[in-house]
This record gives C-alpha cells, sequence and structure tokens, in this order.
C-alpha cells in the first residue's frame, strides 16, 4: 500500500505549522447592517406607489378592451347601421348636429 503524504517541509517545518499561526488570530467582523434601515421607508414607499400604478393600468386596460370590442361592433354594423342607431349610441353628437342645423350652418 502506497502512503502519500502532504505537507511541504522547509528544515522540518511543514506549511500548515507556519500559516496557521498567522491566520488562527483572525477575527472575522461580524457584519452590521447600516444601509438597510435607510432605504426601507423609501422602498415601502415605491411598492405603494407601485400597487397604485398596477390598479391603475388594470382599470385603463379594462377601459380599452371594452372600447375595442365596442369598436369593432361598430365596424361590423356600420354598413347597415342608420343615423338614428348611432346617434342613440352618441347624443352627444346628435345634439351638436341638431344645433348646427337649428343655427344654419351646414360646414361651410
Amino acid at each position: 500500500m502506497l502512503v502519500i503524504r502532504f505537507g511541504w517541509s522547509f528544515e522540518g517545518f511543514t506549511v500548515t505549522n507556519v500559516i496557521y499561526p498567522s491566520i488562527a488570530g483572525v477575527e472575522i467582523p461580524k457584519f452590521v447592517d447600516t444601509v438597510t434601515p435607510q432605504y426601507k421607508p423609501k422602498f415601502d414607499e415605491l411598492l405603494v406607489e407601485l400597487k397604485e400604478a398596477e390598479e391603475k393600468s388594470l382599470k385603463e386596460s379594462e377601459r380599452l378592451e371594452k372600447e375595442i370590442t365596442e369598436v369593432q361592433e361598430l365596424k361590423q354594423k356600420i354598413s347597415t347601421m342608420t343615423a338614428d342607431e348611432y346617434f342613440e349610441k352618441h347624443p352627444e353628437l346628435k345634439k351638436k348636429f341638431d344645433d348646427e342645423i337649428r343655427n344654419d350652418y351646414w360646414g361651410y
């Protein structure tokens, strides 16, 4: 059986015997976090803003989806739709057109 010993020898001293006393007295300081407490309130504020922006974005997405479906329906019906049907959905335009006709303004 072949036995190999590690440990370089310099005049009777092994590397371990030379290095160990040098590093044995080294103390690793305990990490004290001083940065996180400064930024925690700012981070919490950003999280609140993020939640508000997310809610606002979801509401806007719902509104846009409804508008898209309305436009798609209008696109399908526009060729057979009468003016009265259109004015039912858009009463503000009916009022505007009635005012223009009443004031004898024909778009010139």
